[in-house]
């Protein structure tokens, strides 16, 4: 049985409820009313910004602004350079992950390093397709951050704290726990990367996405952890984006009635996600499924039940392989002094 703790609801985190909700469906419409391909950089970056950090600031947007343009360049470069050349493509993207887990592992600059991992395999997977449009990829990347940001501080003018929050606590980790934790992530998301190539899962972004994020708590521990809390995340909100379908029936692909569907279902999986406390959790994990899941596969022609059912399916198999890789890495990666994760 899976026992989730919850918090009681605060004044704060209901604000924060609110902006989560409103910030996905204000960008899920933008990037429906102005018909932009790629819109899952509208319609979740909006949730991993106002989720994963309490309180929009500058410092906050510079981290992803710079996350954004660092993986539109690297992505460009390495498409001129190597497309179709994937062995070569997978060791460049494991320098390139190095590097963004060595940043979250150190803390403070961890949002920096998640949405620039997200970013850039997502980016450089789609790039690897020769009928890729580059330009509107670099494009729905770079204006879909900017547009989030413009959102997550409109929520906070529109939803602010009635309290003052307390500063986060830093926490200190040994030099060799920080070697582990960038190699682990920069190893498994490259094998991952390397999967998708090889089996040409075009078709399986929330699948990709997933085996990033089972990658945040940095350790195998939070991996296996999350797994659980993600894979029964993914499964509700896949279930609550066909219960939309279903209640809209002949309806569904008008967007005046789902909108208000949509925010009423962002705003439970909010709920759910600020009293778990867990920061990835499963309101986390079900509102990000059904963010990808009417952000990129809502199109007049596009049958929705069947992608919510393939989708549930990848997602469990790409969990499964991702905790697989993680236990031989991390079992790998202890076996010596200096990428050891224990103290």
């Amino acid at each position: 049985m899976l026992l989730i703790r919850h918090h009681p609801l605060s004044d704060n985190g209901l604000r924060q409820c609110l902006r989560i909700a409103t910030g996905a469906t204000l960008g899920f419409l933008i990037a429906k009313v102005f018909e932009f391909n790629n819109t899952v950089f509208f319609t979740v970056t909006p949730m991993l910004l106002l989720g994963l950090v309490p309180v929009m600031n500058m410092r906050v947007s510079r981290q992803v602004v710079v996350a954004s343009v660092l993986s539109i360049v690297e992505v460009g470069v390495i498409a001129a350079l190597f497309a179709g050349k994937p062995v070569v493509m997978t060791m460049i993207a494991f320098v390139l992950f190095l590097y963004r887990f060595a940043a979250m592992s150190r803390g403070p600059l961890f949002l920096f390093g998640a949405n620039g991992v997200i970013s850039l395999s997502i980016m450089l997977h789609f790039a690897s397709y020769p009928d890729t449009d580059l330009n509107d990829l670099i494009f729905c990347n770079f204006w879909g951050h900017i547009t989030s940001i413009g959102i997550a501080f409109l929520m906070m003018v529109v939803f602010p704290d009635v309290e003052e929050r307390a500063a986060p606590e830093g926490v200190t980790k040994a030099p060799h726990r920080m070697r582990h934790e960038a190699l682990l992530g920069a190893t498994v998301a490259s094998l991952s990367f390397a999967v998708f190539q090889i089996f040409d899962l075009r078709d399986s972004l929330s699948a990709q996405a997933t085996t990033l994020l089972l990658l945040f708590p940095m350790h195998w521990n939070g991996a296996l952890s999350y797994a659980r809390l993600r894979a029964f995340g993914t499964v509700l909100g896949v279930s609550c984006g066909l219960l939309i379908q279903l209640l809209l029936y002949r309806w569904s692909h008008e967007l005046l009635l789902i909108l208000p569907l949509f925010w009423i279902f962002s705003l439970l999986f909010s709920q759910a996600h600020i009293t778990e406390a867990l920061g990835s959790g499963v309101g986390f994990g079900g509102m990000t499924t059904m963010g990808i899941l009417y952000g990129q596969y809502l199109t007049p022609n596009n049958d929705l039940i069947y992608s919510g059912l393939y989708r549930v399916s990848s997602i469990l198999v790409a969990t499964i392989g991702t905790l697989i890789a993680c236990y031989l890495v991390h079992s790998l990666l202890n076996r010596f002094e200096s990428t050891r994760f224990g103290e």
